[in-house]
């Protein structure tokens, strides 16, 4: 498919946004590890949360998604069935690396693979930690999937570790903190920089012992004997999605826009204070709170961006938004820059190269480094063709590029979008955007 932008037209009126999906990920498979049934309205049905969602029924879990709305059946930790075939995770590591602290902690015997693209990203920061704890997981050549789980003899218990993340991962420290729930003893984690807590909130809300300690960043978890409590919960909207429309709005002359009900939890908000700092015009109207995940309004009017550093803890809070900060860059005055953002390079792509090459290709001066990148801003540039590259984030980070050019511009491949983010176009559209998909 092939995304066609045209520029020109003011963005204005107010949107909603999908479900988290950092958050309907958690949803479904916190709630399969529960006793009794979860409700969620607002789930994120795309392509990542369907590979999720598919996994857990070949491990027995039974789930129902009308609409958003969905309906998991909870299994707890020792009813999990051995699947008769591999675990496909699609082409999201989440759905490995949380599956793989899923399957240490229910003690279950299962393959997990994906596609080319999820077999060449590094799996060895799971699985290395896990092996520490217990569990029997071998892996192909580099630490890479396809993954395999051996049940442990006589459904032996896993041990309680203490170990420090050598990078900021909540992916890895989510998996981690599932296992634990498996452990005859208490695991502490500890991180360079916090990293998004969904998990933490959402494995408090079900009944677990979790608090964060010191200064430090260490996170500890004591397993319980007692069941884990089902959930009931309306998903916020997702700011990583949020991110899109909020710099188009901002780089798009007379645009002004609001977007209802976004999570702000703010281990996910540094791209909103990076913008700010930039001069954007961005006001947040608080909502109510759930389960500790603060929730508002965003509105957005256009406004005349400054170049900006980026680096330290705020790479953490603003992992997922880097293709879409570099849009913002382009149309800013000034020479920005990005370091210490080399997680960048093991995401569905190497962003980092990536978002080099497509920012050369619509004529803007940028230079790569190892572990993040400088973009000169301010001057006109123009579209053409573009290609997302496999990566949903690029792809709709491209569109946005392409409403600021001067040209129209195409963006090859963007079917891709589908996997977090299905109603972009349209939503784009409904604000008033000149965009279509097509065949091609």
């Amino acid at each position: 498919m092939e995304l066609i932008i045209n520029t020109g037209n003011p963005l204005r009126g107010q949107a909603s946004l999908p479900g988290d999906k950092s958050i309907s990920h958690r949803a479904a498979l916190f709630a399969a590890l529960a006793h009794g049934e979860s409700r969620f309205s607002n789930f994120l049905d795309s392509g990542v949360t369907r590979a999720m969602l598919n996994a857990l029924s070949d491990l027995g879990i039974k789930w129902e998604l009308a609409g958003t709305n969905l309906r998991v059946q909870g299994a707890g930790l020792a009813a999990w069935r051995t699947p008769d075939r591999s675990v496909n995770c699609g082409n999201s590591g989440t759905t490995m690396r949380l599956l793989a602290g899923a399957l240490a902690a229910t003690n279950t015997q299962a393959v997990l693979d994906g596609s080319a693209g999820l077999r060449q990203r590094p799996m060895d920061r799971v699985i290395d930690p896990l092996r520490h704890m217990g569990a029997l997981v071998d892996a192909a050549p580099g630490g890479k999937a396809p993954l395999s789980f051996n049940a442990r003899e006589q459904a032996g218990k896993l041990r309680g570790i203490e170990y420090a993340m050598p990078v900021a991962s909540a992916q890895v420290k989510s998996a981690l903190l599932l296992a634990a729930l498996g452990a005859e003893t208490s695991t502490t984690i500890c991180e360079p920089y916090a990293s998004r807590d969904h998990s933490e909130i959402m494995l408090r809300a079900m009944g677990v012992n979790i608090f964060r300690g010191d200064a430090e960043g260490g996170i500890t978890l004591y397993p319980s004997p007692t069941p884990l409590k089902p959930l009931e919960m309306a998903i916020p909207g997702d700011i990583s999605s949020a991110a899109f429309l909020i710099v188009a709005a901002l780089i798009t002359p007379g645009s002004e826009i609001v977007l209802k009900n976004v999570g702000l939890n703010p281990t996910r908000t540094g791209l909103l204070d990076v913008l700010s700092r930039m001069g954007g015009d961005i006001e947040i109207l608080p909502g109510m709170a759930q389960y500790n995940e603060s929730i508002g309004d965003i509105k957005v009017r256009h406004s005349k961006l400054h170049a900006v550093e980026v680096g330290g803890e705020t790479v953490v809070r603003m992992i997922d938004e880097f293709p879409v900060f570099a849009a913002a860059a382009a149309n800013a005055e000034g020479i920005s820059t990005v370091r210490g953002a080399e997680e960048l390079r093991y995401k569905e792509t190497d962003r980092i190269r990536l978002l080099v090459s497509a920012l050369h290709d619509f004529g803007i001066p940028v230079e790569e480094y190892p572990d993040g990148f400088k973009i000169t801003g301010g001057e006109k540039y123009s579209g053409g063709r573009a290609a997302a590259g496999g990566d949903h984030r690029l792809g709709m980070a491209l569109a946005v590029l392409g409403l600021g050019s001067s040209t129209a511009t195409r963006v090859q491949g963007a079917q891709i979008i589908g996997e977090s983010f299905p109603a972009f176009v349209p939503t784009l559209q409904a604000l008033g955007a000149d965009v279509s998909m097509h065949d091609g």
